[in-house]
């Protein structure tokens, strides 16, 4: 109920303590997800990308490719990528990221720069964690893209950014998916 009062710091410090509860929050979050206040969706899934747990795939997938507001697409997209994929067994997962690829490639022509730059960041974060290697060739495909071609100078960097860590990690430093 806190995330949506109209009090900021009371959501932030909510998000605080449901992130520290990890797995234990995300079915809670999940069934009272808010369809109406927006402020309150955005700081659940928010909470959601941070826990990053898997059963949050589906909303975040979601919110990316179609909520109305800015902050929940913004939050969803950055979540997608930094998903605990390692939780998930190896068919679901190679077709989970499959997913969240297919959307953070079209979250990153959003006429938003900001949420652009979001999918930026997620693209970085799955790239890294991908297990198919062709994944990680279409991210990098698209950062470079995205590097020489956005409109927008601070998502052009990032992009930069992210391919040259995305090609500083040779490969996943965990296992990804079980």
């Amino acid at each position: 109920q806190v995330l949506g009062y109209n009090n900021p710091g009371a959501a932030l410090a909510a998000v605080d303590g449901l992130v520290r509860l990890g797995y234990k929050a995300v079915e809670p979050l999940l069934e009272q997800l808010d369809g109406y206040n927006y402020g309150a969706r955005a700081y659940a899934i928010r909470a959601l990308a941070e826990i990053a747990d898997p059963r949050s795939l589906q909303v975040l997938l979601s919110a990316a490719a179609t909520d109305f507001a800015p902050s929940v697409r913004r939050a969803a997209a950055k979540g997608l990528g930094n998903l605990q994929w390692h939780n998930l067994p190896t068919q679901q997962c190679i077709h989970a990221q499959t997913e969240a690829l297919n959307v953070l490639l079209a979250v990153s022509e959003d006429p938003d720069w900001a949420i652009r730059y979001a999918a930026v960041v997620g693209l970085q974060a799955l790239g890294e964690a991908a297990i198919e290697f062709n994944t990680r060739q279409v991210v990098s495909d698209r950062l470079l893209h995205i590097a020489q071609s956005d409109a927008d100078l601070a998502t052009q960097a990032r992009a930069k950014l992210a391919r040259d860590r995305l090609h500083s990690v040779s490969s996943p430093q965990f296992p990804v998916c079980c």
